[in-house]
């Protein structure tokens, strides 16, 4: 299944296989894959679903807590349209697996 995103959902996932969260090792694998986000080929098969899919679990929890945590109101408005957006990439994501 051909994956598609907007630019904001492929930035975010680049700047995610660039700098995987400390739960998540960086592999072989988040090379791949940025080099086929960087080239706008969403083309994945389904472990490469998965991988992405799990970078994005990670990081929308750590930013649902920096989101609770933060007090500067236009910071915590900032933080929320992020997790705005990491969320629908995230549903993308999940109904691309499904299809697969």
């Amino acid at each position: 299944m051909q994956l598609r995103l907007e630019t904001n959902g492929l930035n975010l996932l680049a700047n995610l296989l660039m700098e995987p969260a400390g739960e998540t090792p960086h592999s072989a694998l988040d090379d791949r894959l940025l080099e086929m986000v960087l080239a706008h080929d969403l083309g994945f098969d389904s472990d490469e679903l998965e991988r992405l899919a799990d970078l994005l679990v990670v990081a929308e929890r750590r930013l649902k807590d920096e989101v609770q945590q933060e007090a500067n109101p236009v910071h915590r408005s900032e933080l929320k349209s992020r997790l705005e957006l990491l969320e629908r990439t995230l549903e993308k994501l999940d109904e691309a697996c499904v299809m697969i």
